[in-house]
């Protein structure tokens, strides 16, 4: 067993020694936390009084404990998983869990909280740390504090089985997308296909490829499609043969529903222990419990929502789907659309309508090009200066690199960047995650560090990295998040950054950084075109425009299939019934999808968000928090986004309340800050051509 003392994970503070964390020490490492941790938790417990300090002193005390230790070992098990990882993380997980419990459940501690609420001194709390004591009654709450015997019992079983089962649902993710490949060799194959494609899937094939099988080039294969998103979706946007998009197709909707890998029977299970947990704290069902802690008001309030952009969606997709059809005849198709027909049809109706394709836009957006276009956007809205900090940080992955923030000459915070697809060691999809939060220390004054991951295409032999549009707006958006964390100016790390924010407005600010991609002197100062370096001609700038509510009406109804379903699923569905999460899905389908649902779909099974991920019950926030952004960039519209002084103005008002006061504050009462009125819904579909003027 390793050393205690030699234990990397054991640090006091600092960025984490990735350089040294090896699975080995995960176990020794997590024992002496909890060890530790549980000393400290006793020891409160039994002289806690009902003061500021005597409670959340030792609280953030093990707070710091766990970001040193336990939050590395989570962040390392999505970016570079490993049996060995996954084996030690689950074998410590159950105590973790179990303590989590025990803290938010403590009766001498609550009681103390409670206090707190009802003491003299309440206000002359901060908004801060009102906002803590409130949010800390409620969490406790529903933790299962007020819960006893028997039933406190069966809830902290069923927490450690949800925690459990999160685990091996996206392990289970993870392992069947890896499990799937289609071999092509043939070269006929692959007319229509972009080169980034045909390069991504050689390369794919050599990094796999048996001893005896040929090795790959990109113009003569063989070639590997997988299921990594910046594999399947270019190769459903350009594949020719319609039975290997239908093969291709099939296999990713169902994915981790069949075999070894199965999720169908865990997503039932885990619907099953949410609704028992709700029940138990007495609430009709887990939507409602989820929504105690969200901005929405309740369910009504998000299905209005839902009904609202449904009305405003329906018509405008079908003519979207009569659109693409009536292609298709045109270019000889006699059948009528299938679902893995619409990813190929849409690309070339793209083509024809605008012109411009994302193979073509690729070639502008070199990565590292796109990343100085960003950071350079970041101080003129912010004031805020990103500089490179590699080599200052140890990194798990050769890609990683790390990056400083400074306002004027000073120290803000930090982050690391994890740019490329590895489908062998992480999972798919884009985050924004804590590395440490932003908290006075005995040292001083710990600056926030984030983690920014995604899954973008990999440079390809000598060619830099280049970026579909798609994934330029994902690294805004995951940006935008990272914003939120480091530009906190809260030193209580409880509502410092996205912590303490609602759920439902806390991709408020990644969507509002969304909408800087359509911006002009934005946009075409981040491209140069990989052969020429000739930034992106103005003709293509226009037709980027023009297409951003290209199928904006198809776009939305699939967002609302998953939202829909999410919430149906945590209010509706009785999992104990004879009827399937699938069977619920097709009901949603019903109203949300012009084409019907195919049998085989069963993408439940593979919708981490809700059954792995913090969206239970809430996938429906990035509608609300959409119509939040949109309202947000408005004001920058109404302003005039070439107005750079004003630009300035508007974007130091929008960091002092938004981004600079995180949690510490209503997301309410910071919009009204910020924009001097509540919401206006009409924003989201005034900018998605939706709206009907009257």
């Amino acid at each position: 067993m390793t050393e205690i003392t030699e234990n990397p994970l054991l640090q006091k503070q600092g960025l984490p020694c990735f350089d040294k964390i090896e699975p080995k020490h995960i176990i020794p490492a997590v024992e002496q936390l909890l060890k530790t941790s549980t000393k400290m938790l006793e020891e409160l417990e039994a002289n806690v009084t009902a003061d500021w300090d005597a409670i959340f002193g030792p609280l953030d005390e093990m707070d710091q404990f766990f970001e040193q230790t336990w939050k590395p070992i989570g962040h390392l098990l999505g970016v570079n998983n490993s049996p060995e990882l996954r084996e030690a993380y689950e074998t410590v997980l159950p105590d973790v869990v179990q303590f989590g419990l025990r803290i938010r459940q403590s009766e001498p501690i609550n009681n103390a909280i409670k206090q707190l609420r009802e003491s003299a001194d309440w206000d002359q709390f901060s908004s801060a740390r009102k906002r803590i004591i409130e949010q800390k009654i409620l969490s406790a709450r529903l933790a299962g504090s007020s819960l006893t015997g028997e039933q406190k019992e069966q809830f902290n079983r069923n927490a450690q089985d949800l925690s459990q089962l999160a685990t091996i649902f996206s392990n289970h993710v993870l392992d069947a997308t890896k499990a799937y490949s289609m071999k092509i060799t043939d070269v006929e194959e692959t007319q229509g296909w972009p080169a980034s494609l045909k390069n991504l899937t050689s390369q794919s094939f050599n990094a796999t490829r048996a001893e005896m099988e040929p090795v790959s080039n990109p113009e003569n294969g063989p070639w590997r499609v997988t299921l990594d998103v910046p594999v399947i979706q270019p190769f459903m946007q350009h594949c020719q043969n319609r039975e290997l998009r239908r093969q291709a197709h099939s296999v990713y909707i169902s994915r981790a529903s069949v075999g070894e890998f199965d999720n169908s029977k865990l997503c039932g299970r885990i619907l099953l222990l949410r609704k028992q947990q709700a029940e138990l704290l007495g609430y009709s069902h887990y939507g409602e419990m989820s929504l105690a802690e969200k901005m929405a008001p309740d369910v009504d309030a998000v299905m209005e929502m839902f009904d609202t952009l449904l009305e405003a969606s329906q018509e405008p997709a079908r003519e979207d789907l009569a659109d693409i059809q009536q292609l298709a005849e045109q270019n000889g198709s006699t059948e009528p659309l299938e679902h893995w027909d619409i990813a190929f049809w849409t690309e070339r109706l793209r083509e024809q309508r605008y012109e411009v394709t994302d193979e073509t836009l690729r070639q502008y957006f070199q990565h590292d090009r796109v990343l100085q276009g960003l950071f350079d956007l970041v101080k003129r809205l912010f004031g805020v200066e990103v500089r490179a900090a590699d080599g200052e940080a140890s990194v798990w992955n050769d890609d990683v690199r790390f990056f400083h923030l400074y306002d004027s000459d000073q120290l803000i915070a930090g982050f690391y960047y994890d740019p490329y697809s590895r489908p062998e060691n992480k999972r798919g999809g884009a985050w924004m995650d804590e590395c440490l939060n932003r908290r006075t220390t005995e040292n001083g004054l710990q600056i926030p560090i984030a983690y920014l991951v995604c899954n973008s295409t990999p440079p390809v032999g000598d060619q830099p990295a280049l970026m579909t549009f798609r994934e330029v707006e994902t690294l805004f958006h995951e940006f935008g998040h990272g914003l939120h964390h480091m530009l906190s100016e809260v030193d209580e790390p409880d509502v410092s950054g996205v912590n303490g924010v609602e759920w439902d407005a806390v991709e408020l600010p990644s969507q509002f950084m969304e909408n800087w991609c359509y911006h002009k002197p934005t946009l075409l100062g981040m491209t140069a075109h990989v052969e020429t370096g000739e930034p992106l001609p103005d003709e293509l700038f226009q037709k980027i425009v023009a297409a951003r509510n290209f199928r904006a009406a198809s776009n939305t109804l699939r967002q609302l299939t998953f939202g829909m379903t999410d919430m149906l699923l945590h209010t509706e569905y009785e999992p104990e019934q004879e009827v399937s999460v699938f069977d619920v899905q097709r009901k949603v389908m019903e109203k949300t999808s012009i084409l019907p649902m195919l049998e085989e779909d069963r993408m439940l099974c593979s919708f981490q968000h809700i059954f792995a991920g913090g969206y239970a019950a809430g996938y429906y926030s990035y509608k609300w928090a959409e119509v939040l952004a949109a309202d947000v960039f408005a004001a920058f519209e109404e302003a005039g986004l070439n107005d750079e002084q004003t630009i300035k103005q508007i974007g130091k008002k929008l960091r002092n309340t938004i981004f600079a006061n995180g949690g510490s504050k209503h997301p309410m009462d910071l919009f009204k800050e910020f924009r001097g009125r509540e919401p206006d819904p009409k924003a989201l579909l005034r900018q998605s051509g939706l709206l009907k003027e009257t």
